[in-house]
């Protein structure tokens, strides 16, 4: 013990005379002899000071601590120990043992110092740390890092893009030299740099027209087109997103106030019109991948034609007609079996199809038609040479194409003189190819009953010869698709059947076969599902194909394939599977008259019934139709159009029919797939799939039908089948619905107040009909707890007020526990209601009797909680107007009654109510009362 402190009073010595490799020695020796842990402490506390003055500040830490450990109000270990940590850097552990040492002894004035300039470094190193600036310049530098591991890098990337969403983030990236660096990370021609370069972009011109011009110019229109035409689906995808950004901020997206900016990004035009032009000219680039021209298409069927038909200015959609219309009718014409064609997905042309068909919808005048057709008719007439096959069968294809766009025109160029004639020839070509594109033109001519007579007489002799000779299954399918839908030219009317008896379910049977047939191709296949979409206007074909689950199951996976060309014919087929169209009521008398004057009568398929319907639907979800359907829903929008989305939106209302399936459908996604039906399409179409999640909402947990913020997407198409145009049933079950929300949340609440359902939901609160009443009351009963509607009821010169407590009145035990559930909630939320009840209507007292003898126990309850909502609404007069009436022998009648747990509430209630008027000294306390 002795030798230790020697040793340490040898280091001190040496330490004073600065000698301090001299005082480490002494110390360290004393260390490891000492045993005492007061004095041990000591020694490292010295050695500490040591370290520090040979800026060993990690050793200096460490036996600083040592000596804290023995003693944690060592003033001197823990300021020595603060100044090594500042030195490394630790500064939030610095400044807490300065803080200690400044609590030990507040009036230190080297304590306060360190504490003041510690406090100021931490401030300076976190806002260092955390700035947006420096954030973004790390980013970059982990994203150009060639050795930086990939988790960082994949981190990073997110990181921006997440970053360039808000706008101060964006801004900083713009502002320090972001867009030079985005560019540098594309040329390193990695796909996930390029991916994560182009989403950022997209977040900085989202909302920001000054930011997406200079872009523009920074980038350039046609790097942006270069990196869109990649052979890349999720890099096309993105640049697509990009282009639509900025057209959005550049074309009234941007809302911000500029001030004197405001003239240096006014006008826009020049741009905008710079990057259609590029885009028309990606459509017939050999340069441009599949994916890209898809992309380059969606964008000009998104931009091109109008938004709003009280627009006049269609001058985009005759600017492409001059500029592009050439190139997409290219696109149409191409033979993929061919060489040297265009590289095309299996979607492009029907993308082109409908960009047509949006294009020439948008023209206003017949001149402008005109036009659009002559261009369509030279294009045709140039590519239609008897000498050259590979030319006529492209102009036969264009036909096609503008069959499945603007029909008109297409059906117009089929009539033109020797184009019937070259499809004939084609058909009896050697080749493959010409007999498949001739047939397949001879199909979508047929697409109307009314038009379809001259295919009708000429083309079924053709097809069958076809279907008969041929050996090659590509052709023999696409022949027999003609077939099916020409002998389905009657629709789903018995007595307009094409074909002899039989046959249609022979021609059914052989679509499944070759649907089955996974040998055969997928663009083959689809094929099959197109002739069931016309077979299965019969019920005899409709009934085996859903009996057939294999076969169900096969369309199924081909509508989730990447080939999206599909839905169109998968949806008809459901929509028949399920008698999802629309059926006009058959008038007796009108039939009689039919009769007597000879013209033909619609006859219902005996398997059209309600209970085949039903069968077949149960058939369907079991077979996992569902699942399809959210994969179709979330296709791209191009293809997935207004109408498909009404023919989705019928099935998925004809599937919700039986409250049982409603759980299948919310279980595998059908609920969240509804919405977007909902909100996009046509009037018809939004209006079914409104209808399904009416259906849905009125029985289902929202929070698991419709999950995450989905659920507040659901409000505004329940609160559109409200509307007086509405039927009855829709009417009902969209107040179902906004019932069953109204209970799950307050911001639901708020939510369906904000989507001005209210006054919709008060008019139905006065209709005839008793079940759309009762579920106006019972949705008014949930919305009462928000604090909106209670102020609509505060108002004065309305009878909102009076109504609900005459409806609590009524005889209809349903509408009065609904009723009184409002009124109690209302007088519980709201004292000066407690009041006005009794100015709004004279029978109120009456009422409130009738409601607290009621024999129902929940409406009983209700009423007696109203009596006590009022005897609490510090009203002293109302108060002794009620224990004057009936009401306190009703009351007291209902509080001496023994305990019973199915009417315990209504006498716990009673027995409040009286112990209440007591204390307002309104009665005497009797005995009895229990």
């Amino acid at each position: 013990m002795g030798d230790s402190i020697q040793l340490k009073d040898e280091g001190n010595q040496h330490f004073q005379s600065g000698d301090t490799d001299k005082a480490i020695e002494c110390y360290s020796k004393a260390i490891k002899t000492c045993k005492d842990k007061q004095v041990l402490a000591i020694i490292y506390r010295n050695r500490s000071a040591c370290y520090i003055k040979k800026e060993n500040f990690s050793n200096a830490a460490s036996d600083a601590s040592k000596a804290i450990d023995v003693d944690a109000a060592d003033i001197k270990a823990l300021y020595r120990r603060c100044q090594a940590l500042e030195k490394l850097g630790k500064l939030d552990l610095a400044f807490k043992d300065v803080q200690r040492c400044a609590t030990i002894e507040p009036k230190n004035k080297t304590f306060l110092e360190t504490l003041r300039r510690l406090r100021a470094d931490i401030q300076s190193k976190l806002k260092t740390t955390f700035s947006t600036d420096s954030r973004v310049q790390n980013m970059f530098d982990i994203l150009l890092d060639d050795e930086m591991e990939k988790d960082k890098t994949e981190k990073a990337a997110n990181n921006l893009i997440v970053l360039s969403r808000e706008d101060a983030g964006a801004e900083r990236i713009f502002e320090n030299n972001g867009v030079p660096l985005l560019l540098n990370m594309m040329e390193t021609g990695k796909p996930e740099m390029i991916l994560a370069a182009v989403r950022t972009l997209s977040g900085m011109c989202t909302g920001h027209k000054a930011r997406a011009m200079a872009i523009i110019h920074m980038v350039g229109v046609d790097k942006m087109c270069s990196i869109m035409a990649v052979d890349n689906e999720e890099i096309a995808l993105a640049t697509c997103n990009l282009f639509q950004c900025i057209n959005d901020s550049l074309t009234g997206g941007d809302k911000r106030e500029y001030g004197k900016a405001e003239a240096l990004v006014l006008d826009s035009s020049k741009d905008l019109k710079t990057i259609l032009l590029a885009l028309v000219e990606m459509v017939a680039s050999k340069k441009v991948s599949g994916h890209g021209r898809d992309q380059a298409l969606n964008l000009l069927s998104n931009n091109v034609p109008r938004k709003n038909s009280k627009n006049s200015d269609n001058s985009k959609s005759l600017f492409t007609i001059d500029h592009g219309l050439k190139k997409i009718l290219k696109v149409c014409g191409q033979v993929p079996e061919l060489p040297d064609q265009l590289p095309m997905t299996e979607n492009t042309q029907l993308i082109a199809s409908v960009v047509l068909t949006k294009i020439y919808d948008d023209l206003t005048c017949d001149p402008e038609r005109n036009n659009f057709r002559d261009i369509c008719d030279e294009y045709v007439k140039s590519k239609i040479d008897p000498n050259d096959m590979d030319r006529t069968i492209h102009g036969i294809n264009t036909i096609s194409g503008l069959l499945q766009g603007p029909f008109d025109v297409g059906n117009a160029l089929v009539g033109r003189q020797g184009i019937m004639e070259m499809m004939v020839a084609l058909c009896a070509s050697e080749r493959e190819v010409d007999q498949m594109v001739a047939i397949e033109a001879l199909i979508h001519a047929a697409s109307k009953m009314s038009r379809a007579s001259f295919i009708i007489t000429n083309g079924v002799s053709l097809l069958k010869d076809i279907y008969k000779k041929t050996t090659n299954e590509k052709i023999k399918i696409r022949s027999l698709v003609g077939l099916c839908k020409l002998g389905s030219a009657g629709g789903d009317d018995y007595g307009l059947r094409q074909f002899a008896e039989g046959s249609t379910e022979k021609l059914g049977k052989q679509c499944r076969k070759w649907l089955c047939n996974p040998k055969i191709d997928t663009k083959t296949r689809k094929w099959a599902i197109e002739g069931l979409s016309y077979l299965t206007n019969d019920a005899d074909v409709k009934d085996d194909f859903v009996e057939d689950e294999v076969a169900l199951k096969a369309m199924f996976e081909l509508a989730k394939s990447t080939d999206k060309t599909i839905i169109y014919s998968v949806a008809c087929t459901l929509v028949n599977c399920t008698n999802g169209y629309e059926k006009k009521d058959v008038i007796p008398e009108l039939v009689q008259l039919a009769k007597f004057s000879k013209q033909h009568v619609p006859e219902q398929h005996p398997k059209d019934k309600k209970d085949f319907i039903e069968k077949r639907v149960k058939r369907l979800l079991k077979a996992g139709i569902i699942s399809a359907l959210a994969v179709m829903v979330k296709a791209d929008s191009t293809i997935l159009t207004s109408h498909t989305k009404e023919m989705l939106s019928r099935v998925f209302l004809a599937l919700s029919m039986d409250p049982k399936d409603r759980g299948t459908i919310v279980a595998q996604g059908g609920g969240k797939a509804l919405i977007p039906l909902a909100l996009e399409g046509t009037e018809a179409g939004k209006t079914k799939a409104s209808h399904a999640i009416a259906k849905i909402a009125a029985i289902s947990n929202p929070e698991i039908a419709f999950p995450g913020e989905r659920v507040y997407e659901v409000v505004r198409p329940l609160v559109r089948l409200l509307q007086t145009d509405k039927d009855g049933l829709q009417n009902f079950e969209a107040l179902r619905g906004l019932t069953n929300l109204a209970g799950f949340s307050n911001k639901l609440r708020v939510k369906i107040v904000k989507e001005k359902a209210l006054p919709e939901i008060e008019n139905y609160m006065f209709e005839d009909h008793d079940q759309i009443r009762q579920a106006a009351v019972e949705c008014m009963c949930n919305l009462v707890s928000c604090k909106e509607v209670q102020d609509r009821y505060l108002e004065d010169g309305n009878d909102k007020l009076k109504l609900i407590i005459l409806l609590c009145g009524e005889d209809d035990e349903n509408l009065q526990l609904a009723a009184a559930g409002a009124l109690a909630m209302l007088t519980s939320a709201e004292k000066k209601l407690c009041h006005k009840l009794t100015l709004v209507t004279t029978q109120w007292l009456e009422i409130l009797q009738k409601l607290c003898l009621q024999t129902n126990p929940s409406i009983q309850h209700r009423g007696i909680v109203v009596v006590n909502n009022m005897l609490n609404s510090d009203d002293s007069e109302l108060a002794k107007k009620l224990m004057e009436s009936e009401l306190l022998e009703i009351l007291s009648v209902i509080a001496k009654a023994e305990d019973n747990p199915k009417k315990q509430d209504v006498i716990d209630a009673a027995r409040t109510c009286l112990v209440k008027a007591m204390d307002l000294g309104l009665i005497k306390p009797f005995s009895s009362l229990s």
